[in-house]
């Protein structure tokens, strides 16, 4: 299995336009990243990021748009 954590600093984090806009449930993810999508929590901007391969992303997102993963508030 391949480490799934992001090495470094990275810079261009944005905030995902599926995020709430209360402040402690946002995502963030960096684009261009040469081995998938990082995603991390805003909150913890100097934590852990997820490394995920780009076709799961994709799917991901997808699955999103298609209302799969309704929101809970």
């Amino acid at each position: 299995m391949t480490d799934q954590t992001t090495p470094g600093p990275l810079r261009g984090w944005r905030k995902s336009s599926y995020s709430g806009s209360e402040a402690g449930s946002c995502l963030e993810v960096l684009d261009g990243h040469p081995a998938g999508v990082p995603v991390r929590d805003s909150k913890d901007p100097h934590g852990p990021a997820l490394l995920i391969p780009a076709r799961g992303w994709a799917s991901f997102v997808s699955a999103v748009k298609a209302g799969d993963f309704p929101a809970h508030r």
